[in-house]
C-alpha cells in the first residue's frame, strides 16, 4: 500500500522558512508574518517575478522582498533595549581615527575563530547549530585593512552569506573605509577593522565582552567606530 502523503498546513510552511525542513535565511523572515500576510506576500512575489522578466527590471521584485522582510522583522521585541549611550561627536570627523566593527561573521583564512569549539565549521553547520552560538560568547576576529578579498573568509548561521561570499564589502565594507580614507573624510584607519557572530549570548556580550572590547579601543586611541549590524 502507498503511503498517505502528509498533510502540512500553510502555517507550517511559512515556518519551515525558519531553520526548518526548507530552511533559508534570506525567507526566514516569513515566519514572522501570519498567514494572510505571507499569503499576500508570496502572491505579489510571484506577480512581481513574472513582470521583472517581461520588464527585464528586477527594482520591483528587490523592493519586494525588502518590504517583507521590514513587515515581518518589525514586530520582534527581542532586542529592544529601554536606553543606549550616545555621544554627539565635537571635533570634526575629518580629524577622527576610525575603526570598523561588523557582526558579520568574518575572518581572515587561516585564522579561524573555530566557534563552539569546531575546526572549519561549514555555513551549513553554522545555520544547523544556530541556537548553540546564542547560548556562547562572541568572539571578535581582527582583520588588517589591506587583506585581499580571496583572503577573507565568512560564517555566519543567521543571515544569507551568499552576497557576502561574492563581495565581502556587503556585509563588511572594509574597503569603502579604505576610500573614505583616501578621500579625506577622516583621518586616520586603524591597522585592523573587527567582526564577531551577532548570533550570540546578547547577555554576556553586553555584560562581560563588550568592556573588554571598549578597553581595546581606547587602546587603539579610536575616536570613533562605524558599527555595522547585520
Amino acid at each position: 500500500m502507498e503511503k498517505e502523503p502528509i498533510k502540512e498546513s500553510f502555517e507550517d510552511f511559512i515556518k519551515s522558512f525558519f531553520y526548518g525542513k526548507r530552511s533559508d535565511l534570506s525567507f526566514k523572515f516569513m515566519s514572522d508574518l501570519s498567514s494572510e500576510q505571507a499569503s499576500l506576500f508570496i502572491q505579489n512575489l510571484f506577480k512581481d517575478i513574472v513582470d521583472s522578466i517581461d520588464d527585464n527590471d528586477f527594482s520591483s521584485l528587490k523592493q519586494r522582498l525588502l518590504q517583507g522582510q521590514i513587515q515581518g522583522y518589525k514586530e520582534q521585541k527581542n532586542f529592544d533595549y529601554d536606553d543606549g549611550p550616545f555621544h554627539s561627536l565635537d571635533p570634526p570627523v575629518s580629524s577622527m581615527k576610525l575603526s570598523l566593527m561588523t557582526s558579520s561573521g568574518h575572518f581572515t583564512k587561516g585564522n579561524d575563530p573555530k566557534p563552539l569549539g569546531v575546526e572549519d565549521m561549514t555555513q551549513e553547520d553554522a545555520q544547523r547549530r544556530v541556537f548553540d552560538f546564542l547560548k556562547e560568547a562572541p568572539q571578535l576576529s581582527e582583520i588588517p585593512f589591506d587583506t585581499p578579498p580571496n583572503d577573507l573568509n565568512v560564517r555566519h548561521g543567521g543571515y544569507d552569506i551568499r552576497g557576502a561570499l561574492k563581495d565581502p564589502n556587503v556585509s563588511f565594507p572594509y574597503q569603502r573605509m579604505m576610500e573614505l580614507k583616501s578621500q579625506g573624510v577622516f583621518a586616520d584607519l586603524t591597522p585592523n577593522a573587527f567582526s564577531f557572530v551577532g548570533a550570540c549570548s546578547q547577555k554576556r556580550l553586553l555584560k562581560k565582552i563588550l568592556p573588554v572590547w571598549v578597553k581595546k579601543f581606547q587602546k587603539l586611541k579610536v575616536d570613533a567606530l562605524v558599527l555595522v549590524p547585520v
